[in-house]
């Protein structure tokens, strides 16, 4: 295109020169195919320089896409063996006191890994990042019992978005283990969701115990949490936040991202 209009331009301006020459313009092209070639020439290089740009940018951007890519999946899979091995716990103290029991854990702990196996290098639709942090519920339920109770309010979430697999999932589980666990009677974890402003956002609450326990609260729950707020921040662009509040009796982890589908 750039070619067709320097072309084009230029045997305009030697038309111009032809019919105005004669009114006292000296400066005007008189040759007509040296001038093309030069302005040709001309544009040729700057159609170059132009293409060699675009091509460097381009790989630039293509070498920066997969190192996000590739920490993503890199932190994606320092989280899944922390899962597994929680999983596992739970299912080896069933196996003695409810093998039925177990026996379900294990088929769901192999829907899990299924599904968050299935395609490592592409997200999950919310619908069904959301199906896995359920059937892990189901599977610290036959541990918990009745100490644990999960409300959901995500009604409002658009279920078709896309979100980084195990978002969602590491958060109900700090949520079971840092607040649930420790506390005698048990308690209710809130995971809440709605679209503000074109971005999703999803709200995991949990309450704590009011006396923190001999050493501190347990450890790997900063990781977790870190571990999600980076794989936002890559997949996002800077767009995707993890933000924590924390009140002497409560502990609330929001997530935003971008809403697209």
């Amino acid at each position: 295109m750039i070619l067709i209009n320097t072309v084009v331009i230029s045997e305009f301006a030697l038309w111009l020169g032809t019919v105005f020459g004669s009114v006292g313009i000296t400066e005007r092209p008189v040759e007509h195919w040296p001038f093309l070639l030069r302005n040709a020439g001309i544009a040729l290089i700057v159609m170059a320089l132009l293409l060699r740009y675009f091509f460097v940018t381009h790989q630039w951007q293509k070498q920066v896409r997969a190192e996000a890519l590739s920490r993503i999946q890199a932190l994606q899979a320092r989280i899944r063996p922390h899962f597994l091995f929680n999983s596992m716990n739970t299912i080896a103290a069933l196996t003695r006191s409810d093998p039925k029991r177990a026996e379900e854990a294990v088929e769901d702990l192999a829907d899990l890994f299924r599904a968050t196996l299935r395609d490592s290098h592409s997200p999950l639709r919310l619908k069904e990042e959301l199906e896995l942090t359920r059937i892990y519920q189901r599977i610290e339920a036959l541990r918990l019992g009745s100490r644990l109770d999960v409300r959901w309010d995500v009604a409002a979430l658009p279920m078709r978005a896309f979100v980084p697999g195990l978002t969602v999932q590491p958060l109900l589980e700090n949520a079971i283990y840092h607040g649930i666990e420790p506390l005698e009677n048990g308690g209710t974890v809130t995971i809440s969701g709605r679209v503000v402003d074109g971005e999703v956002e999803i709200i995991v609450s949990n309450p704590v115990a009011e006396v923190a326990a001999p050493g501190g609260p347990r450890a790997g729950n900063r990781l977790a949490l870190d571990n999600i707020r980076q794989r936002l921040d890559l997949a996002y662009g800077g767009r995707g936040s993890l933000t924590v509040e924390q009140t002497p009796s409560r502990y609330q982890v929001t997530v935003r991202f971008p809403y697209a589908e």
